[in-house]
């Protein structure tokens, strides 16, 4: 999804739904400018992947999924906060992020087993490895991860942008680390956990893995 075609203002009002309908205290600091500084977090130069348009993809696959989650509402402001310490270079990223909602999210109203949940669901994405039972973790999984199940042309664009954001890596030295990566996700027994994300999105993941590892490998 291209950031140009992103409507912020749209994304400020899926923000604020998702906090008002988990947040304990109403009478909290205005959800707006929360969700203002996220979206300044997501349209930080340094990205190409990582960005707005990102944050809508995955805000749109967990509304397709929602009904497999334990709280989708609680899924959908992990997602907000998934990505929002994305620095290339480091491996912290989702450590840092999680800090930043366990920072933000009790100011914001919620209440301290809902920031843990988040918290925790943020943390989950650095390996996507959700146990079975993990309602909530499986549902963000499966829709940070349903980017490999694109359309070819859209599959060839995340793996550009992807490439992008590791400009500063060396060509030989990132496509072994890129080939890794992906010789890692088709090991896996499933790359989905949802019924959903088995059924429409398992196969073309694997041919779009699959096709992007030979290329890398030729």
């Amino acid at each position: 999804m291209a950031d140009l075609d992103i409507d912020l203002d749209d994304l400020r009002d899926r923000w604020c739904a998702a906090l008002l309908a988990v947040r304990e205290d109403p009478c909290r600091p205005d959800p707006y400018a929360y969700a203002d500084h996220l979206l300044a977090r997501w349209s930080e130069p340094q990205r190409r992947y990582h960005t707005v348009g990102h944050l809508a993809a995955v805000l749109d696959r967990v509304d397709t999924l929602q009904e497999y989650a334990g709280n989708a509402d609680l899924v959908r402001l992990a997602a907000w906060f998934h990505d929002a310490v994305y620095l290339p270079e480091r491996s912290t990223n989702e450590e840092r992020s999680a800090r930043l909602a366990e920072k933000a999210l009790p100011e914001a109203g919620l209440t301290p087993q809902d920031t843990d949940e988040v918290a925790r669901l943020v943390r989950l994405t650095k390996t996507h490895a959700a146990e079975e039972d993990d309602s909530n973790g499986v549902v963000l999984c499966d829709a940070d991860l349903a980017v490999l199940a694109s359309a070819p042309e859209a599959y060839a664009a995340y793996a550009a942008a992807v490439r992008e954001e590791y400009s500063f890596v060396p060509d030989a030295a990132f496509r072994e680390g890129r080939a890794d990566v992906l010789r890692h996700l088709l090991g896996l027994p499933r790359l989905f956990r949802t019924p959903y994300g088995q059924r429409e999105w398992e196969d073309a993941a694997r041919r779009n893995v699959s096709a992007e590892l030979e290329r890398l490998t030729d």
